[in-house]
């Protein structure tokens, strides 16, 4: 084996291709096609979208699991382990069955050269493949793609229903710089003749004008499915070719957020449209939205201070943090401050992350994070000011002594929120254990 650890193999990949994202499928199913792909007979939903991927994937696969279905679940980016991105059964595969799944695909690829993400792809399917040979198999598989859609590596597979999320701008650069763009690209997951499910209210007319392309069967929400809320609980009512489901007195989701009953709702439409193949009850439909986990989109630790964790690096999931901030704190906070532990990438629309946060917080704590594209703090301090001459911005080196500071001079009654970069979620967030 070239490595005998799962970090100095993570290491090496990322120096192995020269840049970071090279989009395209030649190289990465060139590799696949030598991987026995046949062996993965099992039904396939690959999920894209702006915001909303991972919260509808732990949707899907909490209601499969409570259902007693084997389910394979491919995500990215990690949070806090690499190992995350690859679970069975909700459980993160091990470094023993990664690092195996990197040496076969070492010596299957030659000279072909991968990034990073591809080889996290490969070994996921390779992962599962193994899985579909033992005395188990895998039911379901569960694939977020990555950035895109059409030229993303998890694209190599053929998808029998597909689910698009919100769309909104973020990865301008590669995906264009308007919301009919990147819905064409994100689109591209589609397959001739099968199913796909969109869940976003105001989808762009490129998604439905790709999925007419390929005949497939649509399901849009507002038209095919819809859901309504009241009282603690929520009604859920969709049309699968002529047949009325109705699930009523639904429990609110177990993850935090107002977009969650949109992003379950495009969940729910995916097990009616499947359910000739893999029928959930509706006790498992309970269950599963009970049970569902997300680390990082509004998670609450409660230690001394509260403090808040989101991944919103984008103006859209920024805009819907703010929203689930506001009415946290009208419901949960007793006159204490907020403040703001905030840092995220250079080629990110800071602007637009920030500015939706302005009406809540005036106190912030800058830092960057580990990465080589990081903005700096005094970049971030420069746009805070510009926003709001008032907001008060102390830097600091690092998102650990932002947050260890925070924590000295906050007082029991006041809420810190870490946003932004998944790595500055993921440093304050291990420090909140």
């Amino acid at each position: 084996m070239r490595f005998s650890s799962l970090s100095d193999w993570l290491s090496w990949q990322e120096t192995l291709h020269p840049n970071e994202i090279e989009l395209g499928l030649e190289r990465v199913k060139r590799v696949w096609d030598f991987m026995q792909p046949n062996q993965l007979n099992v039904p396939v939903i690959a999920v894209a979208g702006t915001n909303g991927k991972g919260s509808s994937i732990a949707f899907l696969q909490s209601m499969y699991l409570a259902a007693g279905y084997r389910v394979g679940t491919y995500t990215s980016p990690h949070l806090y382990c690499y190992n995350e991105r690859i679970c069975i059964d909700g459980c993160a595969v091990d470094d023993a069955d990664l690092m195996r799944a990197f040496e076969h695909i070492d010596k299957i690829r030659g000279e072909t050269s991968l990034t990073y993400f591809e080889f996290g792809t490969l070994a996921a399917l390779s992962i599962f493949a193994l899985a579909m040979r033992s005395d188990k198999p895998l039911d379901v598989m569960l694939l977020e793609v990555g950035l895109g859609g059409r030229l993303d590596a998890v694209n190599i597979i053929d998808a029998d229903l597909a689910l698009v999320t919100s769309i909104d701008l973020d990865h301008q650069n590669w995906l264009g710089d308007n919301r009919e763009q990147i819905g064409k690209e994100k689109a591209g997951i589609f397959r001739e003749n099968k199913l796909c499910v969109i869940s976003d209210p105001d989808i762009p007319s490129s998604v439905e004008e790709h999925a007419i392309r390929c005949n497939c069967t649509r399901y849009f929400t507002g038209r095919d499915f819809s859901y309504s809320e009241s009282s603690g609980q929520w009604d859920w009512n969709g049309q699968v070719l002529d047949k009325h489901i109705n699930k009523s007195a639904l429990p609110i989701p177990a993850l935090n957020g107002q977009q969650q009953l949109q992003n379950a709702s495009g969940a729910m439409m995916v097990l009616a449209a499947l359910n000739n193949v893999l029928p959930v009850s509706l006790q498992a439909i309970r269950q599963g939205l009970l049970n569902a986990k997300l680390a990082g989109r509004f998670e609450i630790r409660q230690n001394k201070i509260t403090t808040v964790l989101d991944v919103a690096h984008n103006p859209a999931s920024s805009q819907m943090l703010a929203k689930t901030l506001a009415d946290y704190i009208r419901r949960n906070n007793g006159g204490g401050q907020i403040r703001c532990l905030f840092s995220v990438m250079a080629d990110k629309d800071i602007t637009g992350v920030l500015m939706p946060m302005m009406s809540l917080c005036q106190r912030w704590s800058i830092a960057p994070v580990q990465h080589p594209r990081s903005a700096s703090a005094s970049n971030i301090k420069s746009i805070l000011h510009k926003l709001n001459p008032e907001n008060q911005v102390v830097c600091h080196d690092s998102v650990a002594q932002a947050y260890r500071q925070l924590v000295a001079i906050s007082e029991p009654e006041d809420t810190i929120v870490v946003f932004g970069s998944f790595y500055a979620v993921a440093e304050a967030g291990a420090l909140t254990v």
